[in-house]
């Protein structure tokens, strides 16, 4: 069976799929336009029934961690530090950054195709069980001989099937992150006190809950604005900086399913997006209004809106990475999340510093996030 990408306006529209609904948006405004600080091509992935999107990038530095390995790696990290502080072992952490930069630098791995990338900060890969790994690789290989071709987000628990397929197929895993994930929601979430607490919060909130499925003009620059004050001004601006567009249109292709907290007065005050697939949620978006005093406890709130709508539709919930002891108190537990390299048709300078990479984080980044609970 052949593999096939699609760019084509018309031949997507004709798909009608969600994935080619989602490439269709990025090529039709620019992926600028949607995620600020990220600049890649978007095309499908097509292979029988397999619909996939993927994101090609040039190898330029700075951009978000949704499209870059340096930023996941580097960047990010690098801002983790400052805000964790680690007291005497900072100088050690950031001696280490360093020499992942410079592997980073000899692999040359920002230059990268992302097969099934949603560019979220977790990739859901559903059903995907890995069927037509070898062919899509080799057509990427070939379509872009100078780029590595990654699998963001390969874990043994959201897919692992698909951790297998990577695996047999000859992949190298590079350790990336460690996240946080809830078997079963109604046993190991809905009865613990925290929890219980939360939804306290919200009955004495005074905030209406709403679940639209789609986003207005106004609602969706609130939205934004709220995700951009957690996330990119308090935590990184390595964070994907969506845009009011990027908003309404993940509710409208039916990507994303917001969860609204609103005041009396008719404003947003906090928000959660869930995203779905293969029996499996998540919430890559999430904001608060953080002028307002923390007893007002606006991200509990929209913690628990989003786990609750995961409980109803009967989901194991990811809780992706942060906020360890948080998610800890709510049931969760920590696994490794992994990135999926194929390097094997680039120079072999960049397969050595691959493979050195590779060893690296395994040796030393792995215990430290277990040990530390990151």
């Amino acid at each position: 069976m052949m593999a096939e990408l699609l760019c084509d306006s018309a031949a997507l529209t004709a798909d009608g799929s969600l994935p080619a609904r989602h490439v269709a948006g990025f090529r039709a405004h620019g992926t600028p336009a949607l995620i600020a600080n990220a600049a890649c091509e978007v095309m499908l992935m097509r292979h029988g029934d397999i619909r996939l999107p993927i994101t090609i990038d040039d190898g330029a530095r700075g951009r978000s961690y949704v499209s870059s390995p340096h930023s996941t790696y580097v960047l990010y990290p690098r801002d983790e530090i400052a805000l964790l502080g680690l007291g005497g072992v900072r100088h050690a952490a950031e001696g280490v950054l360093g020499v992942i930069a410079g592997l980073m630098r000899v692999s040359r791995l920002n230059r990268a195709v992302h097969l099934d990338n949603w560019m979220l900060s977790t990739n859901l890969h559903g059903t995907w069980d890995g069927t037509g790994l070898a062919t899509m690789r080799e057509l990427l290989a070939a379509r872009f001989p100078d780029h590595a071709t990654i699998i963001r987000s390969v874990d043994p628990w959201t897919c692992p099937a698909l951790f297998d397929a990577v695996r047999a197929d000859g992949w190298t895993l590079l350790p990336a992150r460690q996240v946080w994930v809830t078997d079963d929601l109604a046993r190991d979430w809905l009865p613990r006190s925290h929890t219980k607490a939360d939804a306290r919060a919200l009955r004495r909130s005074g905030l209406t809950l709403e679940r639209p499925e789609r986003i207005a003009p106004p609602d969706a620059a609130r939205i934004a604005a709220l995700y951009h004050q957690l996330y990119v001004a308090r935590y990184s601006a390595i964070n994907p900086r969506f845009t009011p567009e990027y908003i309404m249109l993940s509710a409208a292709s039916g990507l994303l399913e917001y969860s609204l907290l609103r005041s009396t007065a008719g404003e947003v005050m906090a928000f959660a997006a869930l995203r779905c697939a293969g029996g499996v949620g998540t919430v890559p978006l999430m904001g608060y209004d953080t002028a307002r005093p923390q007893e007002e406890a606006l991200y509990r709130i929209a913690s628990y809106a989003a786990a609750d709508l995961a409980r109803e539709r009967g989901l194991r919930f990811h809780g992706s990475a942060g906020a360890s002891q948080f998610k800890r108190n709510r049931g969760a537990r920590g696994l490794i999340e992994y990135m999926a390299v194929d390097a094997r048709h680039l120079l072999p300078a960049r397969r050595a510093g691959l493979a050195v990479l590779a060893a690296g984080l395994r040796r030393f980044m792995v215990p430290m996030l277990e040990s530390r609970g990151w």
